[in-house]
């Protein structure tokens, strides 16, 4: 296997593509769990862990079913449910081993079923990683890759927001921007600050 083609993976999909600053996926998660830093970063595990997930469960869904049966129309369907399957889990584990963060993560756990990111990922796999019906060599091992690599971003991304959001409580600013106005604005500057990683070359 080529290491080269697993380090662009994913110095692209946390720096470059990243799917909340270059994409803009997920933003509704990314806006409403990140006033505070448990809760934002307890968020990205549970994203990164169900992206990854989803990536090896849809590969082989992909790969089995949907080629050899000539129903790739059926692709988004398919990955939805492996998607919510995979949300059920997560949420039953933290509702059980940890009340606090579910009632933290509130709405926003089960709406990562719903969470285009997750989605995106699964579908940026499938037309990455098979040409027609071939498959890539590898493709197996670059599409959980891919799909870690693109929780991390969403990770990096929740964590620099929260810890951002927390230092603007102590911060006079007028009423008419404070909450979700003024995330919106600190969002566009991180997004600015993040195409300077556009410039990476592989």
């Amino acid at each position: 296997m080529d290491v080269s083609k697993f380090m662009a993976i994913m110095i692209s999909m946390v720096f470059i593509n990243n799917f909340i600053l270059s994409k803009f996926l997920g933003l509704c998660s990314f806006i409403g769990v990140s006033k505070e830093i448990k809760p934002a970063v307890s968020m990205g595990i549970a994203v990164t862990f169900v992206a990854t997930m989803s990536s090896i469960i849809t590969w082989f869904i992909y790969r089995f079913l949907l080629i050899p049966f000539n129903i790739t129309y059926l692709r988004t369907i398919a990955f939805i449910l492996v998607i919510a399957s995979f949300v059920q889990f997560v949420e039953m584990v933290i509702r059980k081993t940890s009340p606090p963060l579910y009632k933290a993560l509130g709405i926003y756990l089960p709406l990562i079923t719903v969470n285009c990111a997750i989605l995106g990922v699964a579908v940026l796999n499938s037309e990455t990683f098979f040409i027609g019906k071939t498959t890539m060599s590898g493709s197996f091992w670059m599409s959980a890759v891919q799909g870690f690599f693109a929780g991390v971003g969403f990770l990096l991304a929740m964590a620099l927001m929260s810890g951002i959001r927390q230092r603007l409580e102590l911060i006079d600013c007028p009423e008419c921007l404070k909450g979700v106005p003024l995330a919106f604005v600190i969002a566009s500057l991180m997004s600015l600050a993040f195409m300077g990683f556009n410039g990476f070359k592989f």
